[in-house]
């Protein structure tokens, strides 16, 4: 019997270094192609969570902490990032709410560039590079959202690297307008290319950290 138990454990340790051997050696285009799935499914739960309208920031850390998991290949899906959206949510609700304040902010001045008041384009003209500037901000804030962190605290941290880190700035404008003309060529797109321009938010904050 003891012999039976030696070998049985025996044969489980081949399989169990068969199975890792396997993971080693799937070819990067393999798992580059998962990540891409991921994000495109990670833009579904980031577009569902926002729906309240005030909560996309907290959909965004969750979707980034998400994406920060799978790319560290540490375990999670939905259920962590419905628990990591709840913690979010908490303080991440009035910056979205704020957002749409300054949204409305930027509107009004540009109905009055369109209306030809004195100082209208110039006017209008910083509004939208301010709009622009703080959704850059939120998104790199959502990046490095961890739970117990404040939002006040992450917003004025990614304020500042959103000045002292043009380029990484300006790729995730990029990825904004890409957001912005899939929803104008054919809107279902937008939805999973959320999880791209989050995956991007990563990237960027962890190519800054290793400055």
């Amino acid at each position: 019997m003891a012999l039976a138990r030696s070998r049985s454990r025996s044969r489980t340790r081949d399989r169990d270094r068969a199975k890792s051997a396997a993971l080693r050696e799937e070819s990067p285009f393999a798992e580059r192609f998962a990540l891409f799935a991921e994000c495109l499914l990670t833009g579904v739960w980031i577009a569902l969570a926002a729906l309240p309208l005030v909560t996309y920031p907290a959909a965004f850390a969750a979707g980034s902490r998400h994406l920060r998991r799978r790319t560290a290949h540490v375990g999670g899906g939905r259920r962590e990032f419905v628990a990591d959206f709840r913690a979010a949510v908490r303080g991440g609700w009035i910056v979205g709410l704020v957002g749409w304040a300054v949204l409305a902010a930027v509107w009004v001045d540009v109905q009055a560039v369109r209306a030809g008041l004195p100082g209208g384009p110039l006017v209008g003209a910083i509004g939208v590079l301010g709009l622009i500037g703080a959704a850059v901000a939120v998104l790199r804030a959502a990046a490095v959202w961890r739970p117990g962190a404040t939002w006040r605290g992450l917003l004025g941290a990614a304020g500042r690297r959103t000045v002292l880190d043009p380029a990484g700035s300006f790729l995730l404008v990029g990825g904004l307008a890409v957001v912005a003309c899939s929803a104008w060529f054919v809107a279902p797109l937008a939805v999973p290319v959320l999880g791209a321009v989050a995956a991007a938010a990563v990237a960027v904050e962890e190519r800054h950290r290793r400055r």
